[in-house]
């Protein structure tokens, strides 16, 4: 069976964002205001060929440990849809 899985990996919550300062300053400077922070990462779509819901995520997981998200400077959540 097929299932869609997202990945959502984020920089860690201790470390600086640069990708994020950036675009604060860009939105302070088109007059955008009352936004407190800015945290840039990446959404992964995969469609995943598994038995079950939980072994899609298991997969899904394997591949972000090992591949997809740093795990020194990134956290990951998986879902599956």
């Amino acid at each position: 069976m097929i299932f869609s899985v997202n990945i959502k990996v984020m920089p860690l919550k201790e470390l600086l964002d640069p990708q994020g300062k950036a675009v604060m300053g860009g939105l302070e400077s088109l007059g955008i205001e009352h936004i407190e922070d800015v945290r840039v990462g990446k959404n992964i779509s995969l469609q995943v060929d598994a038995v079950s819901s939980a072994d899609a995520k298991k997969i899904a997981e394997e591949a972000s440990q090992k591949l997809l998200a740093n795990p020194v400077m990134e956290y990951f959540e998986v879902s599956v849809n």
